[in-house]
């Protein structure tokens, strides 16, 4: 009887010996990691995860891109999610393998495969062709997959919106109907407020709108005109031709530091167009009536682009409200009005405002040339060295 019980004990504590070594196998989990150009990734975190109770482990790939991992609990219970890093982004994952005893198991990451499906993927979705695509596809790729294809639909339908809003803004604009330019450029923006065009031309819509209201309703197109430029600018601080016009706004409003400020970011900004802005102040100032400043404007021009024909005309058409008359009839010009005619014959002596300087200088009573020639063009070739 004692040694069937001792026989029984024995037979007990074998099987709990065994049980014990059953449940203490381990195994190793081992692979390559390779990144898109195809060659192995050094340094490349890669996670270990058990899923059915907490365990986690990490080791980093070596320079031949080979990793490692030994003591892994293995069997058929535990399963594991395996996830690579690359400096901090996850670059790919396999779920739900299992650690078999013996040799290690193996799961290599070859990033250039992920790559190719990513594009395959991209293409479905662009193409909408993703039945064919979706066979061979983890259920983590087909989520990815229809994330992207929910992204390219929201991205369409937004792009549809803007466009449909900004051309009828276009159209409308272009056919003057203000309120009709401004509605759409609104919407726009509504839809895209990072799009700099949007801004500018419903700041553009406002000044049209300016010119067809007056008193206040004027006054508050012009105030939307600058608000909205500005908001362009804020998106696009170096744009010289957004500043040009928004000094010409000021200029509308008869804010005239502000438009000499907004002229002087322009020219700084491109100064090879420093004439041209100051010349368009210029022709603001004089359609207001702001003779004095329209001057300024078309002097500072010169100094600028001394070549510039028009500035030179219009600064000599503003200086004749300061001609004299003597008692016996003879018209004195102000200093610099002759020869700005002169320069202006001189750079085009066939332009639209020749006439004009012609006639200009004969109620003078000076001279004129024969025949002004600019120096600039048509310039005898240099003689050829025997």
């Amino acid at each position: 009887m004692l040694r069937t019980v001792i026989k029984t004990v024995w037979l007990l504590v074998a099987g709990l010996i065994l049980a014990g070594l059953c449940f203490g196998q381990t195994g190793a989990f081992s692979g390559k990691v390779t990144g898109e150009d195809g060659k192995p990734i050094q340094g490349a975190q890669v996670k270990i995860e058990r899923k059915d109770m907490k365990g986690n482990y990490n080791v980093k790939t070596n320079k031949k891109g080979e990793y490692f991992y030994m003591g892994i609990p293995a069997g058929q219970g535990p399963r594991y999610k395996i996830t690579v890093e690359v400096n901090g982004q996850v670059v790919d994952t396999v779920d739900n393998v299992r650690c078999n005893m013996g040799d290690p198991t193996e799961n290599n990451f070859d990033l250039r495969e992920q790559a190719n499906k990513r594009a395959a993927m991209q293409k479905a979705a662009e193409t909408g062709q993703t039945a064919e695509i979706a066979r061979d596809m983890s259920p983590e790729q087909k989520a990815q997959m229809e994330k992207a294809l929910k992204e390219r639909a929201s991205a369409m339908a937004k792009n549809k919106a803007l466009n449909d809003a900004f051309n009828g803004g276009m159209a409308a604009l272009q056919a003057k109907d203000y309120p009709a330019a401004i509605d759409g450029f609104k919407k726009a923006a509504e839809v895209d407020p990072k799009q700099t065009v949007v801004w500018a031309n419903l700041a553009e819509s406002y000044v049209g709108l300016s010119s067809v209201k007056t008193g206040a309703e004027k006054d508050d197109a012009l105030n939307q005109a600058v608000e909205n430029y500005n908001k362009a600018l804020e998106l696009k601080p170096d744009d010289a031709g957004m500043h040009n016009n928004l000094a010409l706004t000021f200029a509308k409003m008869k804010k005239f530091p502000e438009s000499k400020g907004e002229l002087e970011k322009a020219a700084a900004i491109d100064p090879a167009g420093a004439g041209k802005y100051y010349y368009n102040l210029g022709a603001i100032l004089t359609n207001t009536g702001q003779t004095d400043a329209a001057l300024e404007a078309f002097k500072t021009a010169i100094e600028k682009d001394p070549n510039y024909a028009d500035a030179h005309y219009q600064y000599a058409v503003a200086l004749s409200s300061k001609m004299q008359t003597t008692a016996d009839g003879k018209v004195i010009p102000p200093p610099g009005m002759k020869e700005a005619l002169e320069k202006y014959l001189t750079l085009k002596p066939d332009g639209p405002y020749a006439e004009g300087a012609k006639g200009l200088m004969a109620m003078l009573g000076a001279q004129l040339e024969t025949k002004y020639v600019n120096p600039d063009a048509k310039k005898a070739p240099a003689p050829k060295k025997k």
